[in-house]
């Protein structure tokens, strides 16, 4: 498969001496990048949503610890470690649904001590392999994830996990991208995602660069769709799954689980393994991250509610292992996991 064709945005990009990040608040109509000198800018820039996607934010973690490094003076990186904690409780603290945030950071932590005096260079070549190793994932997850679905199929997917959510190609939206290269995928939709849409601003543009046909929706036809049989698929990435295969993601995943399974369609969840957090028994103990009341009380910048109504503003929701037919990460495919596969895939904690 020519996936060169499916791959063409980078919203995560490393200049050297600073980090780019695709401004994806500003998308699709302004692409534009912001500059991040140093970690207080990157954890700014993932507390606002400039990057957002699982992914995505812990590449940018990464990154973010290499420009604190520049601010440091250690002779090893034991003494390092010590001095760049207050940057990485920083960048740990920007958003705390998504774990490939606090992976990625945990990942360069335990490191660090073990360097000697070329610590910033290791440092560097270590935030480097996070982002490379996650493009590779990104493709296999595409390849296994695809080879699940049958040719000619309908596929629904939410919110935006593609190159923007990622290092490149995205989860979901990379077995989209290798279903629709392969013939198994004729039809795709994207449900808007609100409050923040990012369905409509930007997984149909992603999609659209490729050259690929995407239908949107509004999130509150996603039912009425699969009952019509256009679709036999949903397909969605995830921010954080459980010890035993339960799933948190945007907000709204958990209705349209619900509604495949009463409509006898597929559910299909596409992560890399940083996502799984087996230290976490089910999605009962994961903090589900609530956003301002003011992200439902307009649209554009324009109120369109009442003075002196209150919004309660989820961003996230728990979807049980029970309603995932099958698992994808750059491991395998897990059909119906639940906690002994997940132990049989991962280990234990």
């Amino acid at each position: 498969m020519d996936v060169s064709r499916y791959d063409r945005v980078r919203a995560v990009q490393w200049r050297g001496d600073r980090l780019a990040l695709l401004d994806q608040r500003r998308l699709p109509f302004v692409q534009d990048f912001r500059t991040c000198l140093d970690a207080r800018e990157v954890a700014a820039a993932i507390a606002d949503l400039t990057v957002r996607g699982a992914p995505a934010i812990g590449i940018a973690a990464a990154w973010g610890v290499v420009l604190a490094a520049r601010e440091v003076q250690a002779a090893d990186g034991a003494a390092a470690a010590t001095a760049l904690e207050p940057a990485l409780s920083a960048l740990r603290a920007a958003r705390p649904t998504a774990v490939n945030l606090a992976w990625a950071l945990d990942r360069l932590s335990v490191a660090l001590p073990l360097w000697g005096g070329d610590w910033r260079e290791r440092l560097a070549s270590e935030a480097a392999a996070i982002e490379a190793e996650d493009l590779a994932a990104n493709h296999r997850m595409g390849l296994i994830g695809a080879e699940c679905i049958a040719p000619g199929s309908g596929v629904l997917t939410h919110c935006n996990t593609g190159s923007l959510a990622t290092a490149g190609f995205g989860t979901a939206l990379g077995v989209i991208r290798a279903g629709v290269a392969q013939g198994r995928i004729a039809r795709v939709f994207a449900g808007e995602t609100r409050p923040w849409l990012q369905g409509a601003r930007l997984t149909v543009w992603e999609l659209q660069q490729d050259g690929i046909d995407a239908t949107l929706i509004a999130d509150a036809a996603a039912a009425h769709l699969m009952r019509s049989g256009a679709v036999q698929w949903v397909v969605v990435g995830a921010d954080r799954i459980t010890a035993n295969g339960d799933v948190a993601n945007k907000i709204g995943t958990y209705a349209l689980a619900i509604a495949a399974r009463y409509h006898g369609l597929k559910f299909m969840v596409v992560a890399p393994s940083s996502t799984v957090d087996l230290a976490t028994a089910s999605g009962d103990a994961i903090e589900i991250e609530l956003r301002s009341g003011d992200e439902l009380l307009s649209v554009g910048g324009q109120r369109t509610v009442a003075e002196g109504i209150q919004a309660w503003n989820p961003v996230f929701d728990v979807t049980p292992a029970d309603l995932v037919d099958v698992l994808v990460t750059e491991r395998g495919a897990i059909e119906r996991p639940d906690a002994a596969r997940m132990r049989q895939a991962f280990g234990a904690a």
